[in-house]
């Protein structure tokens, strides 16, 4: 390979890069956060062994439950909401309140390293997406419309949770 050609490969390669952020942010995905690593990891195959189709196509693919479809909407006994992808402890059932919007609701995370965020622009304007900081797996949306003390709804998918009581 000559010289001119390494150089323009080089250039394409960067050029490739720079280009590929604005198309992650176009498709509602954080470029900062696609590249973000977890502490747990497995393959694509592992996800799908480990998962139901419908908790992978949440945690993994970033679907959305339909409302009023899981049972964890209308669960009402102490305990504690784990990631259904690899066990880390999520929320609390003593923050949890009936947002009325069909999914699981809570005004704040059992702790403040228990969930990430990244901005969603999907569906054209910016939402703040959660997802479990141990694996990375899609929870739901965060919106500013909770009640006190937050005055945040942490609106999650109830297929991405497990619930343990107390």
């Amino acid at each position: 390979m000559t010289h001119s050609n390494a150089t323009r490969r080089s250039a394409l390669f960067w050029l490739g890069a720079a280009a590929s952020v604005p198309v992650l942010a176009a498709c509602g995905v954080d470029p900062a956060a696609a590249q973000q690593s977890f502490r747990v990891t497995r393959t694509d195959a592992q996800w799908r062994e480990r998962l139901t189709a419908m908790q992978y196509r949440v945690l993994r693919q970033e679907a959305t439950e339909r409302p009023y479809s899981s049972p964890l909407n209308n669960e009402h006994r102490r305990g504690t909401y784990h990631c259904r992808g690899c066990g880390n402890r999520l929320f609390s059932s003593a923050h949890k309140f009936d947002s009325g919007t069909g999914w699981p609701s809570f005004w704040q995370p059992i702790d403040s390293g228990a969930v990430g965020y990244k901005t969603d622009r999907l569906l054209g304007y910016a939402r703040t997406e959660e997802h479990c900081a141990d694996c990375g797996g899609h929870l739901g949306h965060r919106f500013d419309d909770g009640p006190r003390p937050t005055g945040h709804r942490h609106c999650i998918n109830g297929v991405a949770l497990e619930f343990r009581p107390a």
